[in-house]
């Protein structure tokens, strides 16, 4: 945990699309892949923490994009640049009074040229705040999480890396907890 704001906090291409719904009638929990999207399945939830990492925050929203099950942000429509950019895969939540947020989606796979591990990107926007990103959701343990990778983490909203497991019906668990980044 950091005691002073990023430089660069609100230096975030992308972080637009945060707008490109109304917060106000925002779920907690999103389902970001239907039944028929291939892939395993994954559900990616957690907590938004205050910057001290104690209490939970509501009304912060979340939003999340990832790559297919062949590693590509496909089929986005013509709505908006990001949904172009993003692909199909991309939803907005919104913490209620408990901090929770919840993707239920497909556990993505990396760049088709391998030259980063297979991720989650999330994009904040606290209430009355500019958005920001924090760190890519990463799989501890799969392609590309190096010593090198781990190396180069920022700790942006807390740590990406996360252990991924199985419930009792074969569905990913991804838990990643966010802490609140300090604002300049």
């Amino acid at each position: 945990m950091t005691s002073r704001a990023r430089a660069n906090l609100y230096v975030c291409e992308g972080c637009e699309a945060i707008l490109e719904r109304e917060h106000s009638t925002l779920p907690a929990t999103v389902q970001l892949a239907n039944s028929a999207e291939p892939g395993e399945r994954l559900r990616l939830t957690g907590r938004v923490l205050s910057v001290d990492g104690r209490k939970p925050v509501a009304g912060v929203v979340i939003y999340a994009h990832h790559t297919n099950a062949e590693g590509l942000y496909a089929n986005g429509r013509d709505e908006s640049e990001w949904s172009r950019r993003h692909g199909r895969l991309r939803g907005w939540a919104k913490t209620g009074a408990d901090g929770v947020y919840t993707f239920n989606t497909i556990k993505p796979a990396p760049y088709p040229n391998d030259t980063l591990p297979a991720h989650i990107h999330l994009v904040i926007q606290e209430p009355g705040r500019r958005a920001y990103y924090i760190d890519d959701v990463v799989f501890d343990g799969e392609f590309g999480v190096t010593p090198e990778y781990r190396a180069s983490q920022e700790f942006r909203g807390g740590g990406g890396i996360i252990r991924l497991e199985r419930d009792s019906d074969g569905l990913w668990l991804a838990k990643r907890d966010i802490v609140l980044e300090r604002h300049p």
